[in-house]
């Protein structure tokens, strides 16, 4: 199969990047539905990577990786119905926006407004779901899966706000790279293995995921986490959102869009 090469794809990335700031300009109720929608399937990719990952007790108690793999190949789903169906995800725009910026087409106000939006947006998305689709109907309420919410929901507030920022930058730079590398296809099977393999690492090597964790620390205090609102907050969405920005606009956006964006044919855009 023929892929894009690195310039198509760093064209390709401002061409999107573009259509996001016009419609942040243009659409905004538009902008913020696709958010929620976004922010629904991190949180759809959450559950069921939680629900296959902490449902083989038996087997991954001595085998610690198995389990991270496990819950690695099912979050995947997430980004792939992200990307395919044209949601809007915070930490992808973390580097789908620099490109556009870097060639002066955007400017900083039409990014933070995009930012800010669809955060907003994702965070809905993700407590309705894990509201309605998965605290509601109990999937999380029976053994093994009580216990295991809670106890990631306690360790995801109990790291270092430093070890989650760093964690955050991984997380970020795993998941942009896999928008990039979906960019670089044509097909459905090929956007979804671009997606697939770098989200699968960054979920194996335990890395933090803003949104994501938008699912994950709300699941966690329905099911009696003693975790409060701030705790969550200070603890770990902000340091992770930090870190995802980072990772994502200045590891991906930035050093593809230099690399490979200043030489490439930018006449028609």
């Amino acid at each position: 199969m023929k892929i894009n090469t690195p310039d198509e794809i760093a064209n390709a990335s401002m061409q999107a990047g573009l259509a996001k700031i016009e419609t942040t300009r243009s659409n905004k109720p538009r902008l913020i539905l696709q958010a929620i929608m976004a922010g629904a399937f991190i949180a759809f990719g959450g559950i069921l990577s939680f629900i296959v990952g902490y449902g083989f007790p038996e087997i991954t108690a001595g085998n610690p990786a198995m389990q991270k793999l496990l819950s690695g190949c099912m979050f995947p789903i997430g980004l792939i119905l992200v990307v395919t169906l044209g949601a809007e995800l915070f930490t992808g725009n973390n580097a789908l926006l620099i490109p556009a910026y870097m060639k002066r087409k955007a400017g900083w106000c039409d990014i933070l407004t995009n930012w800010s939006l669809v955060y907003i947006g994702n965070f809905i998305g993700a407590i309705l779901f894990t509201w309605g689709l998965v605290y509601s109907v109990r999937l999380t309420a029976s053994a093994p899966y009580h216990d295991s919410i809670v106890a990631i929901g306690n360790a995801k507030v109990s790291m270092p706000w430093i070890t989650v920022f760093l964690k955050g930058i991984g997380a970020n730079w795993c998941v942009c790279l896999a928008v990039w590398l979906a960019l670089s296809g044509k097909t459905l099977l090929e956007k979804s293995l671009g997606c697939w393999l770098p989200v699968m690492a960054f979920v194996a090597l335990g890395y933090e995921h803003s949104i994501a964790n938008m699912f994950y620390l709300p699941a966690a205090m329905m099911e009696g986490a003693d975790i409060d609102y701030w705790t969550a907050i200070w603890c770990n969405i902000i340091p992770a959102t930090l870190g995802n920005i980072v990772g994502g606009a200045l590891l991906v956006g930035c050093v593809h869009s230099y690399v490979h964006l200043k030489n490439s044919n930018t006449s028609n855009q």
